[in-house]
């Protein structure tokens, strides 16, 4: 892509982003009631708004967590985990292109060392790692797309493993919002206990592989 090119693109996203904030979308869509409200009103156009505003929201770095919560609350806990996941997705999509076509070449000359030595750790079982990267209840959703954007790691590993790593988390806080909205405390319970189960998985399987990774090298020793 020519440079003129991927300037004209960043100029149209941070047009986007300026108008987005401007006009209240971002606080918006952390408001539980104005977003069900809004979703009530205006039926599967104003759901398609909230989507993509969503992928928006999500892809400048605000919180997954926080729309899943609204959208179990407006929707509930299975619609809104779905359609939560689908906008993240969306979001972290735009992102990783973004980054991919404007910044991959000016950040490889300046970072370049550690940018292959995330190639070197992603090169192998790509999927599994970004999944586990994304079940790990820390770490930035920002950081991590644009990093990848950045790599040589392929599209559809990257888009596989965070829909899927997203899917516990959002699950969890759509359920819980879907709780609140309801007053149903089984489904807090439910969400909580989730939560527990997603993070020990994340955590198991970052143990897992790190064993994994300083056993290979005594190993091939042996």
């Amino acid at each position: 892509m020519g440079n003129w090119l991927r300037w004209l693109v960043f100029g149209v996203l941070a047009v986007a982003g300026f108008v987005a904030v401007q006009q209240g979308w971002l606080g918006f869509l952390s408001d539980k009631n104005l977003v069900a409200s809004y979703i009530h009103s205006h039926g599967v156009a104003g759901l398609m708004e909230i989507i993509l505003a969503g992928a928006v929201f999500t892809g400048v770095g605000a919180p997954r967590q926080l729309l899943a919560f609204v959208l179990g609350y407006a929707l509930d806990g299975l619609n809104g985990t779905l359609l939560s996941t689908l906008s993240t997705a969306l979001g972290a999509t735009g992102c990783f292109f973004t980054s991919r076509w404007l910044l991959r070449t000016s950040l490889t000359e300046r970072f370049g060392q550690r940018m292959r030595q995330f190639d070197d750790l992603f090169r192998q079982q790509t999927l599994l790692k970004v999944l586990m990267v994304r079940l790990l209840p820390v770490g930035s959703n920002l950081v991590t797309n644009l990093v990848a954007g950045c790599s040589e790691i392929r599209f559809a590993h990257f888009l596989a493993g965070s829909t899927l790593g997203y899917l516990p988390q959002m699950l969890v806080f759509a359920l819980a919002g879907a709780g609140v909205g309801q007053a149903d405390h089984y489904e807090l319970l439910l969400s909580i206990t989730l939560f527990i189960i997603a993070s020990a998985i994340g955590a198991f399987l970052y143990h897992s592989h790190r064993a994994k990774a300083l056993a290979s090298p005594v190993s091939s020793q042996s």
